[in-house]
């Protein structure tokens, strides 16, 4: 291709869908999943090593979802961490951050999710196969306490665990969940959803840490 037409058609197709094939600190792609009305963006400052994330969509949730995602393609067992903090008060107080594994971009795909609300709820959710709709309460596992900082999850073989912590304190199962549908390799990352299709909200997350298992 011919090098003078090459950027201006990458920066076309950035804005355009919401997707940077650029590395983000840890992680090798963003994206908006679902085509959200607003676009979403992934920005990371090495001097802090923190991430910035900004996105819309309506929700997680039903047959479909919308967010913005920095992710990695990952393939055996791994632990994710990291810590979140919402940028101002939000629009939704179901507003929402943390870490999904899914099986692709697919605004559809079958997905695990450890996720931290505005109103400081948190819960292990998922969708159990492609196009499925999400159920409540079958679909999800509720923390009994609120307002965490760090989550993680731990994937060995089927098996996904939620772990939380709040500032300071040490981590806490929430839930375990087996996945057999979700293939070998699957795509981990990072998430903000503003479950407001007409609002962008904007996390911090730092202290994020990759641990790769067994493959």
């Amino acid at each position: 291709m011919n090098q003078r037409f090459y950027l201006p058609i990458l920066l076309f197709f950035t804005v355009i869908t919401g997707f940077s094939p650029s590395k983000t600190g840890l992680f090798e792609q963003s994206a908006d999943i679902g085509n959200p009305k607003l676009a979403g963006s992934a920005k990371y400052d090495a001097s802090t090593k923190q991430y910035t994330l900004k996105g819309a969509g309506y929700n997680i949730w039903f047959e479909r979802d919308e967010f913005q995602y920095l992710f990695n393609k990952m393939v055996g067992d791994f632990t994710v961490t990291a810590d979140f903090e919402f940028v101002g008060t939000g629009k939704d107080p179901h507003r929402k951050v943390g870490w999904v594994v899914r099986e692709s971009m697919a605004d559809d795909a079958s997905h695990l999710s450890a996720v931290l609300h505005g109103d400081g709820l948190s819960v292990l959710q998922w969708r159990v196969a492609k196009g499925k709709m999400m159920r409540d309460p079958e679909d999800e596992i509720f923390s009994k306490d609120k307002n965490f900082q760090t989550i993680q999850i731990e994937r060995k073989g089927n098996n996904y665990t939620m772990r939380a912590a709040a500032k300071g304190a040490p981590l806490q199962e929430v839930g375990s969940h087996e996945m057999d549908n979700l293939n070998k390799e699957v795509m981990v990352g990072l998430f903000i959803c503003s479950h407001n299709p007409a609002v962008l909200e904007e996390a911090k997350f730092s202290n994020v840490t990759i641990s790769k298992g067994k493959k």
